[in-house]
């Protein structure tokens, strides 16, 4: 027996008694020729049984896709079916319309759904043979089949007469507002629709069966219609198309009423729009929510508010668009508005809606609302808009009202927030607010105060066993990447101040660094177990199955896959027969997040390419799945590594094809780094005030408030130190130097203290006073150890050499036995620049012993610094250049090759002159691509 049983379960998004709309009644046409009762093997006109299940898959998809929030027209079901691509499809357009045009009056429908009864209908006597095709009554598209059977036998009279009315116009709906394509154009529809001759019987079969034949054997034209401009696009200004994809009914929306207001208010079309089912819709607004966190730059503010506030209009109990209003809100910076969504959506929905889950069912123990999620999404409000004094208040209570009501999984997820804000944002200190029934201080250290890096560890030892007691892996990967930073950044100090204590390293651990982002990763193969890959499909799946579907339509995705023909399954432009990625949205962000922090960690610890590596796998295996900062990291990533292995001219090229992707929506992170590179190559030019310039533009990006994108406030200052060094105005310099280092130690930023540290000592070098930076390079030296900083503490080395030999030739051995140490690091893993110093340096060294003879092997000091010299060069560092070109004609002039001098003291001369008259470019990006 083969039995035709669609998957797909219905606890949760099934179907519920709805309004039967023509859209409906097609799909059912299309179900009842997909399983004809009592047929035998494959039913007519299917040739294969690939033919035959392609088309249960894509009316399963029809079912199943929540991509907007009204159904599609009649164009869009023919354009989708012939999109298909099987030449059976061309009848089953046509058999479709004339099976919808032979329904003309209310006896005509009767009939049509009493036939509809027996595709559902079990074989009589129970006699079931081994190839019977039938349709399982609980299967999900025989429970669709069953609910429309239902739903239209619950109208009257008057509403059977309103849905054939409703079908005359779905009928003939051929929108002007499409671009029809060449092998469909509206005349064409019209056509079709005029010439389709009503069912009968045997003639019919045998018409359409030879024209099959004859479509088979020639190289069939398929038709396309463009799709019209979806709610859900990021790219479009959004509006609510007549035509759009989505129709359905909601219990409270009348498809009369959708059709009057929606057309009325928005476009003013006479097309008639139905809602879809309440499930649809929610998955509808989910999608939307991914997409706005996903990238919020490609929503207008103004124009998808006006879009959610009719849809609230049109359903008034669907409360979720008041959070979707909120998250609107939210990431576009609009406080009042954000925080009003978020209290209105509380008020009317008490929070029993699910925010962990995509339930709309409130717990049946539950009576009261959850004030305890209210507060958490209250706190992740305030920490998004920088209040971390109010967020931190938030969550404390909202982890209070969590103990008492025993939400269990609240709690892990506000403790998970609040080591969240405390590891992002600078918090001096949280004495008082942390509250005193639970206080840390009182419960892990017997009354004495703690800092607030050990209460974040406290905070993430508690919320990972949380997370782990209740089974939520996704969490537990969010805390074991928390942890990770942790311990990045911070030493573990014993909480006890008291009895007897083991001797412990104060250093940091690589070690368990790379465990838990190794263990994090793993939430891609243990995600099904804690119910984030659910047993009923919330829609995504049919969705993203039916959009790669529109996608086939278009001519140009037609010429790039003969391109790219022996791609089975191209990530970006997957054939129809592909499937979507089964894994969830969150799960590949947490995933590749790990990868994120690998290149940011192996970044610290000084190896470009694992960066690299890591920088590329996040780029291409989570790019689809990413958000718009974070992809953008990566990118910044690779970018930055360009920069620093190949010039400035390659990663300007890079960046200015990166611009082209983010456009027209402005990336922070993107602006940051060009604002960064502009900076570096205006100090390597000389150009001190346009890195002044890019300076102030750095600080711009950083919020007012205290504690708030410290990365930001650091880099500044760091750039406006090194800006005043190149000045030569040393003493501001050091002040802006000494104030930053008092702004890392307050708010424990030790590891951006190693690099202050280094820029003390530079400052202190180049104004000649070699005793006090020597203190400073060697504080440098020992942060560096403390946090495994391997290639800033080579830098840092570097800098002790230097220091070395400007006391004297006396301490030249004991700087080249140091520099001797560093180099494998400094060659192996650091860039142009870094690399250009250690053989200047080397060179140098080797110059002031005594007991070395330069007659005897030149090119033991003329090797590097040649090669420093075409680094250097590279990279336009025009000060750094002309000592090296100074020190190479020295050489030849003590070797007497005065030819060779000449041409270095050109060069010599070149960089000094293009240093003191810096020639500014009208735009720096000016790079063919």
């Amino acid at each position: 027996m083969s039995r035709i049983a669609v998957a797909g379960g219905m606890k949760e998004g099934g179907f519920t008694v709805f309004d039967v709309t023509p859209h409906k009644v097609a799909i059912c046409h299309l179900i009842q020729l997909f399983a004809p009762p009592s047929q035998q093997t494959v039913p007519f006109p299917f040739e294969s049984i690939s033919q035959h299940n392609r088309l249960g898959l894509f009316i399963f998809s029809l079912t199943k896709a929540c991509n907007d929030f009204v159904e599609p027209s009649l164009v869009d079901l023919i354009n989708q079916l012939k999109a298909v691509g099987d030449s059976v499809n061309v009848w089953l357009c046509d058999h479709l319309m004339s099976s919808l045009l032979e329904l003309s009056s209310p006896d005509d429908l009767f009939n049509f759904f009493e036939k509809l009864r027996g595709v559902v209908a079990t074989p009589d006597g129970g006699h079931l043979e081994d190839d019977l095709i039938f349709l399982d009554p609980n299967s999900h598209l025989g429970l669709f089949l069953r609910c429309c059977i239902l739903s239209f036998n619950l109208l009257t009279f008057e509403g059977v007469c309103h849905l054939l009315t409703s079908i005359s116009t779905y009928c003939n709906s051929g929108d002007a507002n499409y671009e029809l394509q060449e092998a469909l154009d509206e005349s064409e529809f019209h056509e079709l629709l005029e010439g389709a001759e009503p069912y009968d019987g045997i003639d019919v079969f045998q018409k359409c069966r030879h024209g099959v034949r004859d479509a088979s054997n020639v190289e069939s034209s398929q038709s396309h219609i463009r799709l019209p401009r979806l709610v859900s696009h990021p790219r479009n200004d959004i509006q609510v198309p007549s035509d759009s994809w989505f129709e359905g009914t909601d219990g409270v929306a009348q498809c009369n009423e959708f059709g009057s207001s929606v057309m009325n208010n928005l476009r003013g079309d006479d097309h008639q729009g139905f809602l879809r089912t309440r499930w649809q819709v929610e998955g509808y607004l989910n999608m939307q929510a991914d997409l706005l966190e996903k990238d919020s730059g490609s929503f207008p503010l103004n124009s998808f508010g006006a879009v959610l506030k009719q849809l609230h209009k049109l359903s008034p109990d669907l409360h979720r668009v008041e959070y979707l209003q909120y998250l609107n809100s939210l990431f576009h910076n609009d406080y009042p508005a954000a925080l009003e969504n978020l209290h209105s959506y509380f008020d009317y929905s008490a929070g029993n809606e699910g925010v962990f889950n995509r339930s709309s069912a409130s717990p049946s123990d539950i009576y009261v609302g959850r004030y305890q999620t209210a507060l958490l999404c209250l706190g992740t409000m305030h920490c998004y808009f920088g209040h971390s004094k109010k967020a931190l208040e938030a969550l404390t209570e909202a982890v209070r009202f969590s103990q008492l009501s025993n939400d269990d999984a609240c709690l892990a997820y506000t403790l998970a927030a609040i080591c969240n804000m405390l590891s992002d944002v600078g918090i001096s200190s949280t004495a008082g607010i942390l509250g005193s029934q639970d206080s840390l201080e009182t419960s892990m250290s017997l009354g004495a105060p703690l800092s607030t890096q050990q209460q974040l560890l406290v905070l993430l030892n508690r919320s990972m066993k949380r997370a782990d007691s209740l089974k939520l892996i996704s969490l537990m990967a969010f805390n074991r990447l928390a942890l990770s930073k942790f311990e990045l950044k911070h030493v573990r100090r014993s909480l006890l101040y008291f009895g007897p204590k083991s001797s412990t390293t104060l250093r940091t651990c690589p070690v368990t660094v790379c465990k838990e982002l190794r263990l994090c990763s793993h939430v891609l193969s243990e995600f099904e177990y804690d119910g984030l890959s659910q047993p009923n499909d919330d829609g995504a799946f049919s969705t993203s199955w039916i959009k790669n579907l529109a996608a086939s339509c278009s001519p140009s995705f037609e010429n790039i896959r003969k391109l790219k023909s022996s791609s089975v399954n191209d990530f970006d432009l997957f054939h129809f027969d592909a499937q979507p990625n089964p894994i969830p949205g969150s799960v590949l962000q947490l995933a590749g997040s790990s990868y994120l922090l690998r290149a940011a960690s192996w970044e610290l610890y000084g190896s470009a390419p694992l960066v690299r590596l890591n920088a590329l796998v996040y780029a291409t295996c989570f790019a689809n799945g990413a958000s718009s900062a974070d992809l953008s990291l990566a990118y910044v990533k690779l970018i930055q590594h360009l920069a620093i292995f190949k010039g400035f001219k390659e990663a300007f090229v890079a960046l200015k094809l990166v611009e082209k992707k983010f456009s027209p929506v402005p990336n922070s992170r993107i602006r940051l780094l060009k604002l960064q590179l502009l900076h570096e190559r205006a100090l390597h030019r000389g150009q001190l005030k346009i890195a002044q310039q890019m300076c102030h533009e750095i600080g711009v990006l950083a919020a007012s408030t205290s504690g708030v994108d410290m990365d930001l406030k650091t880099e500044k200052n760091l750039r406006h130190g090194r800006t005043l060094l190149a000045a030569n105005q040393y003493s501001k310099a050091a002040a802006v130097a000494n104030s930053l280092f008092c702004l890392c130690y307050k708010f424990n930023m030790q590891v951006e203290n190693a690099s202050v540290l280094l820029l003390l000592a530079e400052i202190h070098k180049k104004s000649g006073n070699t005793v006090l930076a020597l203190q400073y390079v060697l504080a440098s030296v020992s942060f560096c150890q403390a946090f495994n900083l391997d290639l800033l503490e080579a830098s840092a080395t570097l800098t002790l050499v230097e220091l070395w030999l400007s006391l004297g030739s006396n301490h030249a051995k004991r700087g080249l036995s140091l520099l001797h140490k560093v180099l494998p690091m400094i060659l192996g893993h650091g860039g142009l620049q870094l690399r250009a110093r250690a053989n200047i340096t080397l060179a140098k060294c080797l110059l002031s012993d005594p007991t070395f003879l330069i007659s005897k092997d030149p090119d033991m000091v003329l090797d590097p610094l040649n090669q420093a010299a075409e680094e250097l060069q590279i990279l336009e560092y025009h000060e750094m250049a002309a000592e090296a070109f100074y020190l190479i004609a020295m050489i030849y002039n003590h070797l007497g090759q005065l030819e060779a001098r000449e041409e270095a003291a050109s060069s010599f001369r070149k960089h000094i002159t293009a240093l003191e008259n810096p020639q500014v470019e009208e735009d720096p990006f000016a790079y063919d691509i």
